[in-house]
């Protein structure tokens, strides 16, 4: 499978995602043939299926014309998904109230916890998760040296 430019791709289409009003999320070269590229956007708004179409209708001929991709693809444009990834401090922020699930570290071993991402602040973020059998809530304090991973988390 030949490996696509995807940082030229990524220079390519960054400034018309932003002039219209979305960020390039994610970009990938995948599928089993690897001939499909998949781009996720996103926006304070919800992204929805009418997003992701006039996405699509833009950016294909832009990549088409860049010849950046040799031969046929497919392209796939998509919203980060309800369990997206937090990617920084910035997302944190944004998220903060919302259900969240984080792996961090506690000296040598890593912890998961999920609950409702309660405080954000330059320190790290505060997390409060369900309290076991009966007992009262519980507000995990992670600094942001320790956090490894974190995701939104869907609630059942």
């Amino acid at each position: 499978m030949p490996t696509w430019p995807i940082t030229s791709i990524r220079t390519l289409l960054e400034p018309t995602l932003e002039h219209m009003g979305y960020e390039l999320y994610a970009l990938e070269q995948s599928g089993q043939s690897g001939r499909t590229l998949r781009v996720s956007i996103d926006r304070v708004e919800s992204i929805t299926i009418a997003d992701c179409e006039r996405v699509s209708r833009v950016i294909g001929p832009l990549l088409d014309n860049a010849l950046l991709i040799p031969g046929p693809y497919d392209l796939e444009v998509s919203s980060p998904g309800a369990e997206r990834a937090l990617r920084g401090k910035e997302d944190y922020a944004r998220f903060n109230g919302k259900r969240v699930n984080v792996r961090y570290r506690t000296g040598q071993t890593e912890t998961i916890v999920e609950g409702q991402l309660v405080a954000v602040d330059g320190a790290g973020i505060a997390v409060q998760s369900q309290g076991l059998r009966g007992r009262a809530p519980v507000i995990v304090h992670i600094g942001w040296d320790d956090v490894a991973s974190g995701r939104l988390a869907v609630s059942l």
